[in-house]
């Protein structure tokens, strides 16, 4: 016999429901701005401002990351979980990585949509608040670990290639 499904219910004061309700929709707004403002013809997806900020270079990278991450300072004023902090720093930080590569990151940017990632796990976690579970905190920690290893070594890389080129240049 199928398990019944248990429904929760939760009464909250009007004002934490226009907390939630704003919150949601700030989050949506830049959602929209960013990763799916203009509709492309004959095909489903859409294309945002980040794509199109990440072909001019480096301004462009810095004004995308700027706008995700005044978003996530917004999530951190409305005390959303720190484990969600995390995942939406780790969306950022992922596409701004890859956004570095000319072209790559464009392209990258369009299929990644990190600020449409962000945007569903807050209404996720306002439709259901306190679900985070150990592994979860486990697992973006991991992550986390990885990505800033990653980029330390490719900033330690960036170092060393440029050194190797300046001394066969001065003939060192």
């Amino acid at each position: 016999m199928p398990e019944a499904k248990t429904l929760e219910w939760e009464v909250l004061p009007p004002e934490i429901k226009k907390e939630r309700a704003r919150t949601a929709a700030l989050f949506e707004w830049v959602s929209i701005l960013m990763d799916r403002l203009i509709r492309i013809p004959g095909i489903k997806q859409r294309l945002g401002l980040n794509p199109i900020l990440d072909l001019v270079p480096g301004i462009g990278d810095f004004g995308a990351a700027l706008i995700s991450v005044s978003v996530i300072l917004y999530a951190i004023r409305r005390r959303i979980p720190k484990i969600l902090l995390g995942r939406m720093a780790l969306n950022v930080l992922i596409n701004e990585a890859v956004g570095l590569i000319p072209l790559v990151g464009s392209v990258f940017a369009f299929w990644f949509r990190a600020n449409t990632r962000n945007y569903e796990l807050v209404r996720d976690h306002l439709d259901t608040p306190n679900r985070s579970t150990r592994s979860d905190k486990l697992f973006v920690g991991l992550v986390l670990g990885s990505v800033i290893l990653v980029l330390s070594a490719g900033f330690i890389g960036t170092i060393l290639i440029f050194w190797i080129l300046g001394r066969m240049l001065s003939g060192s």
